[in-house]
């Protein structure tokens, strides 16, 4: 299905912006950030991970258009392209659960869809924001993580690592793209998002703790519990993404976004327990080895902090919002949509 106006491009009075992924989580609150701001904002997904519900309130906006289809319909990507000025390649497969269980679409995803969306673009000359992922970073134990530093990622057999390698060959075309054809690209590396609309169906920990302790459930927590990640509130995310797409010494490059506020998952679950009113105490959290949550010999990042410096040294750039904050607006959000 496909609801989309045509217009001719030499009369549009604001900027017009394609977000492929748009009806996501991080899309579909790049899409109300863009149309508060006077942009024409169309988007694409296949609903592969998106939800229309995450959308469906912005559908009556005179200013906003979408396309329920994949973005390997080149055809309709090529006429979508050619009516926008900005493109926000969000589209992809994410989650650890999908990754380990749909190898196959992660590729054709992550790697086919972001070349045609890079060829497509080239061909008409329109500016690129592509979403990369933390991930990358592979086994890397240099803590921060810096946007130069060397990567090793873990052998083929494992699908885990296959995500990390279909950004990494994301990161490398749009690269290429930029140096042979003179494509405008910036490549962003999220940090482990949270916000209102993240679900936890593919393996996302905030939206699968908070679930868990809003069912009254126990909180189950994978491994030993003490590896680490900083978590980055969707309203940061957003603003990074909007400033890094507008910032003409951006392009070319590739920036860490994320939060430096460091926390192990058993932190997490206790923190999540406390924001619910729950105590954190043991009887209220559980665990399971990593063989039991995805598959045998499965691999974790044991530590996964950004080296936000370039971001901050370029435009100014850092979280205002803490973990703390983070997860009582998406506990507000969760109570509301209960309610």
């Amino acid at each position: 299905m496909v609801a989309m106006k045509n217009k001719a491009k030499d009369h549009n009075p604001h900027p017009r912006v394609l977000i492929t992924g748009g009806a996501g989580f991080i899309g579909s609150h790049l899409a109300e950030a863009l149309l508060n701001r006077g942009c024409q904002v169309t988007i694409i997904d296949d609903l592969s991970t998106g939800n229309f519900d995450n959308v469906a309130h912005l559908v009556p906006h005179p200013e906003f258009k979408y396309a329920i289809d994949t973005i390997n319909n080149e055809g309709l990507m090529d006429r979508m392209v050619s009516e926008c000025e900005m493109v926000y390649h969000l589209a992809a497969a994410v989650g650890v659960h999908l990754i380990v269980e749909k190898p196959i679409h992660t590729n054709q995803i992550n790697i086919m869809g972001t070349e045609i969306i890079l060829r497509t673009s080239a061909r008409y000359g329109v500016k690129v924001l592509v979403t990369s992922s933390s991930e990358v970073y592979g086994r890397g134990n240099n803590v921060p993580f810096s946007e130069n530093d060397d990567v090793v990622l873990g052998p083929t057999v494992q699908s885990r690592w296959s995500y990390a390698a279909s950004k990494m060959v994301d990161e490398f075309m749009a690269l290429a793209y930029f140096r042979e054809k003179g494509l405008p690209v910036v490549i962003v590396r999220l940090f482990n998002t949270i916000g209102p609309r993240q679900v936890g169906h593919y393996g996302m920990v905030v939206p699968r703790f908070i679930g868990q302790a809003l069912r009254g459930e126990q909180l189950t927590v994978y491994g030993d519990g003490q590896q680490s990640r900083c978590f980055l509130d969707i309203r940061d995310a957003v603003r990074a993404l909007i400033v890094l797409a507008e910032e003409p010494k951006a392009v070319g490059q590739v920036f860490n976004v994320g939060s430096i506020q460091e926390v192990t998952i058993f932190e997490l679950a206790c923190k999540v327990l406390q924001t619910v009113g729950r105590e954190a105490i043991p009887e209220n959290i559980a665990f399971m080895s990593y063989d039991q949550a995805y598959m045998a010999g499965f691999e974790d990042m044991r530590r996964r902090v950004p080296d936000i410096s370039k971001i901050r040294d370029l435009i100014g750039w850092e979280p205002q919002y803490t973990l703390e904050q983070a997860l009582e607006h998406i506990v507000a959000g969760y109570e509301a949509q209960i309610g």
